[in-house]
């Protein structure tokens, strides 16, 4: 921290504030360029990069954030044996209590935290706890798992980890320091069929992968607009002040892992490019004709319809995502795998091809005989019954609590969890900046070059089991 703070000063940029928050757009998108580049004089304290942690028997787990995300996380731990849900925190008592009463006839019996913005903090001081798991607005992210690091806790936060480029130095130089986890709970990297396709390219079939593409397309107008259902103090709308990709990590995770991102090759630059906004604004001054808790929001400025990003790798690999939370089209979570030997697509449908035609049904029935993980065969079938998005989230889980009870390195690190969210300030300034190119920092400090591949297999662990 003091280090960042020392290269800022020197920059003259120091006191500048969020470097990418939409209160200050104007100031901070002058001074992306220069954050971005603070990686390049940075030296890594440790290498995070396939780091093993001490075995934990029995991960004991805080819970904190009870609201759209939190529920069901409580309820796919305390299916998976070796965990301890020690403690819930959420701002209002009356989530923290169904939440706790959900977990009635189990072996869980959580203390509750709550009634305070800061009751977090008790619950992170507990010496009885191993991992905190951070479900809240995106605001609070970095600073729970900073805290939660700082606090001896492995931490695992939702997507995005963080929302500018100094939150996302901050979690890589607290991670080093602490020599604590911090694992950005990107579900999507657990689904099936990007799972499948991480092992296709293992194992050659799309020969060199040189491009790859990935997006997060989903209607959710209505429920940022919805102030009974939707998200606690209009929170997620008015993220959307800023104008960028706000949400990349669902795309982006599972082709960052194919490309060996942060672990054999680095992103170099991006350019950014969003279109104007036709919906937010609008939907806002209809609301607020009828209503005038909404004339605030019709005074606001929101982020373009779509968002399309592109990205050059230091090996020149591109990556293109893209982010549409407002339009009236069929949901997409994009994932493109297109090499010098293969391709393979999973939306509108899952289609592989080794030319110009598809393979065929019997065709892919082989392929996925072939290529199904090991994770996928031995919970698949329990994770598709726990549920959470069609079974992701929950392999997600017992993946994270295997990897703890066992002593090996996480599948997505410290670094993976800074590059994968710095994509929303750095294009906010590109949009900002009539779409030029920017510089994406190395988290790594250069341990790109050497740090070893992710592969998601059982070897080393596997042993943990579910209860049904």
């Amino acid at each position: 921290m003091n280090k960042r703070r020392e290269f800022l000063k020197s920059t003259g940029l120091a006191g500048l504030g969020l470097f990418g928050a939409g209160s200050a757009i104007a100031d901070s998108m002058k001074v992306l360029p220069l954050e971005a580049k603070y990686g390049e004089s940075r030296i890594q304290t440790f290498n995070m990069s396939g780091f093993a942690a001490p075995k934990i028997e029995t991960v004991r787990v805080g819970v904190v954030g009870l609201g759209q995300r939190g529920p069901g996380a409580v309820d796919r731990l305390s299916k998976i044996e070796g965990v301890e849900i020690k403690a819930l925190c959420d701002l209002l008592p009356e989530r923290a209590e169904k939440a706790k009463k959900s977990l009635e006839g189990t072996i869980h019996q959580p203390e509750l935290y709550s009634g305070s913005a800061y009751a977090w903090k008790k619950m992170c001081e507990r010496p009885d706890l191993d991992l905190i798991y951070i479900a809240t607005p995106w605001e609070w992210h970095v600073p729970m798992a900073v805290f939660a690091m700082e606090a001896g806790k492995h931490a695992a936060v939702e997507v995005p980890a963080a929302r500018t480029l100094d939150e996302c130095w901050q979690l890589v130089e607290t991670s080093e320091r602490t020599k604590k986890h911090c694992m950005q709970l990107e579900n999507c990297c657990y689904d099936f069929f990007e799972l499948m396709t991480l092992k296709m390219a293992r194992e050659g079939f799309f020969g060199e992968v040189v491009h790859v593409e990935g997006a997060y397309i989903h209607d959710l107008l209505w429920l940022n607009f919805d102030k009974d259902k939707g998200y606690q103090g209009m929170w997620r709308l008015e993220e959307n002040f800023r104008n960028g990709n706000l949400y990349p990590t669902h795309g982006l995770g599972p082709i960052c892992q194919i490309l060996d991102i942060n672990r054999g090759d680095q992103m170099d630059y991006l350019t950014s490019v969003s279109s104007n906004d036709f919906q937010m604004k609008k939907k806002a001054q209809e609301l607020a004709e009828k209503d005038t808790f909404w004339n605030s929001y019709a005074a606001k400025n929101y982020r373009g319809n779509m968002n399309t990003t592109v990205v050059k790798t230091k090996k020149g690999k591109s990556i293109m995502i893209q982010h549409d939370v407002t339009s009236p089209r069929p949901y997409s979570r994009l994932h493109v795998v297109s090499g010098t030997e293969g391709y393979a697509q999973k939306y509108p449908d899952q289609k592989v091809s080794k030319g110009h035609s598809w393979m065929k049904e019997d065709e892919m029935m082989a392929l996925k005989e072939k290529y199904t993980p090991e994770i996928v065969q031995k919970v698949g079938e329990l994770a598709k019954q726990i549920g959470g998005h069609g079974g992701m989230d929950f392999m997600m889980d017992w993946r994270l609590i295997d990897c703890l009870r066992n002593g090996l390195p996480l599948d997505q690190d410290v670094y993976d969890a800074a590059l994968w969210s710095c994509i929303t300030p750095l294009s906010e300034w590109s949009v900002a900046n009539r779409s030029n190119s920017i510089d994406v920092p190395d988290f790594t400090g250069g341990h790109w070059k050497t740090n070893k591949p992710v592969e998601i297999t059982l070897k080393g662990g596997g042993t943990t089991k579910v209860r049904i």
